[in-house]
C-alpha cells in the first residue's frame, strides 16, 4: 500500500518538474533568440530597389514599397524615406517600409514675354506657379517693367524654379547738353539722333533761336530738348 501511494505521488511531482524546466528552457531559448535576432537598419537614401533589396538582404531584413513621391532632390526611382531610420535595431527578418522617388513635380508654363511682371505673377498664380528669380536689365527696345525672355520657354516642362528677364528700359547715360544755339535745325537732329537724345520743336523756321536746358547742362539720354525756331541765316 505504501509502495503504490509513493508512486502515486511521483507522478505529479514529475509533471510538475517536466513543467518548470519547459519553461526555464523556453525561457531561456526566447532571450537566446532575442539578443541573437536583433539587427542594425542599413540606411536606404538614395538607393535603387536593387540596391536597398540587397543592403536589406544582407543585414536579415525585407524590402516593402509602401509608394512613391515627387522629391526634386533625389532622382526617380531612388528612395527617399524609409519607416524605421538607419541604425535602429530591429527583430530580424522584419520588412522595411520604404517610399521612391517620383522626381521633381512638372507642369507647363504660358508665355511671359512682353508682359508687364505683376501680370506675369497674376497669372503664374492662378496656375500655382510664381517667379522663382527675376534678373533686371536696359534695353533700348523693351519697356520698362516688361518681361524680355524668360525660363524655362513657353510649355516647356517646368522642373525648377522660373527665371524672368524685365526690362529696365534704356541705359541712362550722362551728357553735357549740346549748343544747339544758331544752328539750323537739321544739324540739330543729326546730333541729337547720334547721342539718343529726343527733341522737341516749336515755333517756324529752319534756325535755332533757343533751347532748354541751357548748353553745358548736365542731362542724361532719356530726357528731352526743347528748341524754337525763328527765320534766318544759319550761323555756323
Amino acid at each position: 500500500m505504501r509502495k503504490q501511494m509513493s508512486n502515486f505521488l511521483k507522478i505529479p511531482l514529475f509533471f510538475a518538474l517536466f513543467i518548470l524546466l519547459g519553461l526555464s528552457f523556453g525561457f531561456i531559448t526566447f532571450k537566446i533568440l532575442s539578443f541573437s535576432r536583433t539587427v542594425e537598419v542599413p540606411s536606404l537614401a538614395n538607393l535603387t530597389m536593387l540596391e536597398a533589396n540587397e543592403a536589406l538582404s544582407k543585414a536579415g531584413l525585407y524590402l516593402k514599397i509602401e509608394g512613391e513621391d515627387f522629391e526634386p532632390a533625389i532622382q526617380a526611382g531612388r528612395i527617399i524615406r524609409q519607416d524605421i531610420p538607419a541604425g535602429n535595431k530591429v527583430k530580424e527578418k522584419r520588412a522595411i517600409k520604404v517610399i521612391f522617388s517620383k522626381g521633381p513635380r512638372v507642369s507647363s508654363i504660358p508665355s511671359l514675354v512682353q508682359r508687364l511682371l505683376p501680370d506675369a505673377e497674376s497669372l503664374l498664380m492662378q496656375k500655382g506657379l510664381s517667379i522663382g528669380e527675376v534678373i533686371y536689365v536696359h534695353s533700348d527696345a523693351v519697356e520698362k517693367g516688361e518681361i524680355i525672355a524668360q525660363k524655362p520657354e513657353p510649355h516647356e516642362r517646368l522642373s525648377g524654379k522660373i527665371t524672368a528677364l524685365v526690362s529696365l528700359g534704356p541705359d541712362e547715360l550722362i551728357y553735357f547738353c549740346p549748343d544747339f544755339l544758331n544752328k539750323s535745325i537739321e544739324n540739330a537732329k543729326e546730333t541729337a539722333e547720334s547721342i539718343g537724345l529726343a527733341l522737341e520743336v516749336k515755333g517756324a523756321g529752319h534756325i535755332i533761336s533757343a533751347q532748354k536746358p541751357k548748353p553745358g547742362t548736365l542731362i542724361k539720354n532719356t530726357d528731352k530738348i526743347f528748341l524754337q525756331l525763328r527765320e534766318d541765316t544759319v550761323n555756323d
